[in-house]
């Protein structure tokens, strides 16, 4: 339906040629950007609604309680807010500043920016429910044995010692009724979203122009220049960016689409959504350059056994 009113409104009401490229590439930024943001929309205020219940007063205890099950719940938790990586710090040090693990607060850290809400919409809608799915089981299964492994290694003392200073105390949660509930899922879906269209227009039209423009067998030589180390490839170039989940779906399905394998592609989005210099940056407050670098050099490595394992599941998945 909504393409059909899209076709209407650049061929019918305006008379544009589709056989233009750049009027293809107009008609596929108007469709993804709409159909994007009324998903977001509706997505995150269910999620919003559903995380009212959840306020992170009674996350902290559930972690600490289920020791043999934290990095799990962490990374669980991760997996269902809304927030890129740098906006998952001051949580992360709430997390250390509670007493919890150094190493399950890392699972909630590295999951949060590789697992969120309108993500999960993005990829639903460009890559289907099966490699969303399997996104999701690994997204997950990263930051549990990432957490688990830099867990292990005994790095509190990499910790700056006044990181049990820092005021970052997340507010407590209100007593919402239902409707207070549902306002407060629209709120945050308005608030989430107010940061997030622009990205989604300049993701978008990465995507637009990519598809139209960039001819399908440049992108096939250059990966078959790299061959085997396509993955590490992607996933390297893809840390010292930093971009919106939203910014960076629409151009990762476009590179597939061209010919780039499913786990460089997601390798390349991962590393994108995960690791920025920005966040290096921000953790710069709570942490020695030495435990910055353990802790990306970890989550590079699980990233890459991930690509690597979904192009071998390519074939399942799609």
């Amino acid at each position: 339906m909504l393409q059909q009113v899209v076709d209407w409104f650049l061929y019918a009401l305006f008379k544009l040629n589709p056989g233009l490229k750049w009027v293809s590439a107009l008609n596929f930024f108007i469709y993804d950007s709409i159909k994007i943001l009324l998903l977001l929309f509706v997505m995150i205020s269910a999620i919003g609604f559903l995380r009212s219940f959840l306020p992170e007063s009674k996350i902290r205890d559930w972690l600490m309680r289920r020791k043999s099950l934290s990095h799990f719940f962490a990374s669980l938790f991760g997996a269902i807010t809304p927030f890129c990586s740098c906006s998952s710090i001051p949580l992360f040090l709430s997390f250390i500043k509670a007493g919890i693990p150094l190493g399950v607060t890392f699972s909630f850290l590295i999951t949060s920016p590789l697992i969120n809400e309108y993500l999960v919409v993005l990829m639903i809608g460009f890559f289907g429910w099966k490699i969303t799915l399997a996104y999701i089981v690994s997204g997950i299964l990263i930051g549990i044995f990432a957490g688990m492994i830099l867990g292990k290694i005994n790095l509190d003392i990499y910790l700056e010692k006044d990181i049990t200073n820092i005021n970052c105390e997340p507010p407590e949660a209100k007593k919402y009724n239902i409707r207070q509930r549902v306002i407060f899922g629209l709120a945050e879906a308005g608030v989430i979203l107010s940061k997030l269209w622009l990205w989604v227009f300049i993701g978008v039209g990465m995507g637009a122009f990519i598809h139209n423009y960039v001819p399908q067998e440049a992108i096939q030589n250059i990966i078959a220049k790299t061959g085997i180390f396509s993955v590490p490839i992607a996933t390297i170039l893809g840390v010292p960016m930093y971009a919106s989940c939203a910014a960076i779906v629409p151009v990762a399905v476009v590179l597939f689409q061209k010919g780039v394998p499913l786990g460089t592609a997601l390798s390349f989005m991962m590393a994108v959504a995960a690791l920025s210099f920005p966040e290096a940056i921000m953790l710069r407050r709570a942490m020695k350059l030495k435990l910055i670098g353990i802790f990306f050099g970890v989550t590079t490595v699980a990233i890459i056994i991930t690509g690597y394992l979904f192009n071998v599941l390519q074939k399942i998945l799609i």
